[in-house]
């Protein structure tokens, strides 16, 4: 078998969830979309159900998933619905979900059921992507409420730039949300990750965290106090195949990315950009060689990638390889790539995710 993994630790999962729930000090739903960031949403889903107050995801095919699979707890469209003929599997499946456009407030209010929706009423406090403007989530807010098949909402809204630490944006949303919602009965929800992590002036009844459940910290390079709690849940790791010696001067893989300046001692790895791992990703980047530091020289290919062994006498064929886990981590790794910490793992098409506990 190919020795590609991803090793899925849902102990430090459960972790980093807590902590989510602890900074924010009232309910937090798990946010699972995109397969939970490329973890295995189902798996993370039961591992976090005893203790989740509910699950985040963007799509009715992604909910319908969780439920197919047994799980029971709220899940919450975050996109809501894309067609009203949605709306029958939503009370079918006991589902939750938004409501961020006018179209979609004129859909509920047609909608005729016995049942009771629960609803997220969202307003674009500055990011200007999904949300109503301040008086259409006042108008929607008094006419939804006055409808018998709508619970009493929750008032949510999304920060565009949390994570930048030093933008006015995040305090500026806070005012147009606050203003929002001024004198209007509801749970409110509107820290992410980084508004948890870099903003406790900003807080909310439910949080929504998203990237820091996988361990992943959304404030790196910013100094953050919490980023020695979180735990990264994904391990990308393979082995050694082959070893090779090239001399000086002697060009490696695509392109000659690489040409050595010394004899030089490959291990070539079987992981590649067709499993994940960055195609770019520059001579020099870190990877752990049977748990001491190394890195990767050559370009990535499809299938296999290089690194340099000349330095690590006692590695060699079958040498265990961290491409990211502990050390790198994502949130280092991705910024040398030149891509995110939130890509990297939902990057993984082929790699099997293997589980390290329930």
């Amino acid at each position: 078998m190919r020795p590609a993994q991803a090793l899925i630790d849902l102990e430090a999962l459960r972790g980093n969830y807590r902590l989510a729930r602890q900074l924010g000090g009232g309910k937090a739903l798990a946010v699972i979309k995109a397969d939970a960031y490329g973890h295995g949403a189902v798996a993370c889903a039961r591992a976090l159900e005893a203790e989740a107050d509910g699950f985040g995801v963007a799509c009715i095919e992604e909910a319908l998933e969780l439920r197919q699979a047994g799980i029971t707890r709220p899940v919450l469209l975050l996109e809501g619905f894309f067609d009203a003929a949605e709306l029958p599997l939503i009370v079918e499946h006991d589902l939750w979900t938004a409501v961020a456009s006018p179209w979609q407030v004129e859909a509920v209010a047609a909608f005729r059921t016995d049942a009771v929706l629960q609803v997220w009423l969202k307003l674009d406090s500055g990011m200007h992507r999904l949300g109503l403007s301040v008086d259409e989530f006042r108008a929607a807010h008094a006419r939804l409420s006055a409808l018998p098949h709508v619970a009493p909402m929750v008032l949510m809204s999304h920060m565009a730039r949390a994570d930048e630490l030093d933008s006015p944006r995040t305090l500026e949303q806070l005012e147009t949300f606050s203003r929002a919602i001024d004198g209007l009965p509801g749970e409110t929800s509107l820290c992410n990750s980084p508004a948890l992590l870099g903003w406790p002036q900003v807080r909310s009844d439910w949080v929504r965290p998203g990237l820091m459940l996988y361990g992943a910290d959304p404030l790196y390079p910013q100094p953050s106090p919490y980023a020695d709690q979180l735990r990264p849940v994904m391990t990308l790791q393979s082995r050694v195949i082959a070893v090779r010696e090239i001399a000086a001067g002697e060009p490696l893989g695509y392109g000659a990315r690489f040409v050595a300046q010394r004899p030089t001692r490959v291990g070539v790895v079987a992981m590649g950009y067709a499993d994940g791992y960055p195609q770019f990703a520059p001579n020099g980047t870190p990877v752990q060689i049977d748990g001491v530091p190394g890195q990767l020289i050559g370009r990535v290919s499809m299938d296999m990638l290089t690194i340099d062994l000349t330095d690590h006498p006692q590695a060699g064929l079958g040498s265990i390889v961290q491409l990211w886990g502990t050390s790198p981590t994502i949130s280092e790794l991705a910024p040398r790539c030149n891509t995110s910490a939130y890509r990297l793992p939902c990057s993984l098409k082929r790699t099997p995710r293997v589980y390290l506990s329930q």
